[in-house]
């Protein structure tokens, strides 16, 4: 494993769980200081299995649905190691699917906070940290689920994520900042520990929610889901320094499509 990372301080949110937690593990093994966060206190559980392998890490509880919150993680995180290089955004998800139609106004509103203001926040947030030291890799997390069907609201706002990412780095690139972002495919993950929407399923919303596992994987050329490591790769390529002479860009890492 390389050390891509040696000396870099990496906030990682949406850490305790699915790919947020394998990009703390990959970027931990690559030698990175860490401000892991998230809203669960499992976070907690992943920061001491990493001090046990001696890595440097700060664990924070937050809502990064709020801006204050995501200000203040930013201000610990630099109170903590004295600067941020790297920054990953992968906070979001679906917490409905069903055809646009069916969608209720507050669960409209509920998929925007959840997947497009805990990145356009954190962005906000880090931006003034990263100026200032005149350099900064912000990778955010995105969807193919851009062109996708029954999840309208989410798509919605990871098609926000994308323009975000965009103009961010117009408005940075000649200040020493990278931009960019990862659309990810359908992606195996283990089931999770607390899930985006505590109800069951009805047969109905099983029925909805097949036709994404089946439209997605249709959508693949290579015809599956990819692995939680295959994001993973490409989220810490874009943060490192071989990304170097990248920036706005949203990378598709769905098995041939491009969302």
């Amino acid at each position: 494993m390389t050390k891509r990372f040696k000396n870099k301080v990496a906030v990682i949110t949406g850490a305790a769980q699915g790919i947020g937690h394998g990009v703390a593990l990959r970027m931990a093994k690559e030698g990175a200081q860490l401000v892991l966060v998230d809203r669960s206190e499992l976070v907690f559980e992943l920061r001491d299995q990493l001090k046990k392998k001696k890595v440097d890490v700060l664990a924070l509880t937050a809502d990064m649905e709020k801006s204050a919150d995501c200000n203040k993680v930013m201000q610990q995180a630099v109170e903590k190691f004295g600067r941020i290089d790297v920054l990953v955004n992968n906070v979001g998800g679906t917490i409905w699917a069903k055809p646009f139609e069916h969608y209720q106004e507050n669960e409209i509103e509920a998929e925007v906070r959840r997947s497009l203001f805990p990145t356009l926040w954190c962005c906000h947030a880090v931006l003034p940290h990263m100026l200032e030291q005149k350099s900064g890799a912000i990778v955010n997390v995105s969807s193919i689920a851009t062109r996708g069907v029954n999840r309208v609201p989410y798509g919605a706002a990871k098609g926000g994520v994308n323009a975000l990412t965009a103009c961010l780095a117009l408005e940075t690139a000649e200040r020493g900042i990278r931009v960019n972002a990862i659309a990810t495919g359908g992606t195996e993950a283990p089931p999770r520990r607390i899930p985006r929407n505590a109800a069951e399923q009805t047969e109905q919303e099983k029925v909805w929610y097949q036709m994404i596992v089946d439209q997605t994987i249709n959508s693949s050329l290579m015809k599956r889901y990819g692995t939680i490591d295959e994001q993973v790769n490409a989220i810490c390529f874009l943060a490192s320094d071989e990304a170097s002479y990248i920036t706005g860009i949203t990378m598709p890492v769905g098995g041939g499509d491009l969302g």
